[in-house]
């Protein structure tokens, strides 16, 4: 059995080092995609406050289809360079989103939404696997801080992703 483990005392740097580290054993010898997708969401959904969503869009060739995630049910289908997500695949650049209302062409799944941050997802050899998307019910949740942890966060689920199916 797995068990997430929070340090409330941390800093938010702390915070994502040891969520790396708890996602890098998790993550270790499996597989499978989506397996290692369901947990990695899961433990971030569960670990760090302040969240309404957390998951993946994987790049189908055309879009970003909806993946493993945590929280209400979500967009299916976003076209590369619409919303949030579409922009940080189209650009391969984090986006961080302090009030989703003032991104132009936000799209909102999940109306208690306030901030976003996603995370483009590429591969060694540079094609897209698809976005990392985290939302939440609070406006400027998330800062250069989170930018680094997701990143960091993202960096070890790519590890794992270049070994899984």
């Amino acid at each position: 059995m797995f068990e997430i483990k929070n340090d409330t005392a941390a800093t938010k740097s702390e915070q994502y080092a040891e969520l790396a580290e708890q996602a890098r054993g998790m993550l270790a010898g499996e597989p499978s995609l989506v397996a290692n997708a369901a947990n990695f969401s899961a433990l971030v959904f569960n670990s760090l406050s302040d969240l309404n969503w957390a998951g993946f869009y994987l790049y189908d060739g055309t879009e970003l289809v909806v993946g493993p995630f945590q929280g209400k049910p979500a967009c299916i289908r976003i076209a590369i360079g619409r919303g949030v997500c579409g922009t940080a695949a189209q650009t391969r650049e984090t986006q961080v989103i302090r009030d989703v209302h003032s991104f132009d062409g936000h799209i909102a799944c999940d109306a208690a939404s306030q901030s976003e941050i996603v995370v483009p997802l590429v591969k060694a050899d540079g094609t897209l696997l698809g976005v990392w998307d985290v939302d939440s019910p609070s406006v400027a949740r998330f800062d250069e801080e989170d930018r680094a942890g997701m990143e960091a966060l993202c960096k070890v689920f790519m590890e794992a992703a270049a070994n899984a199916a």
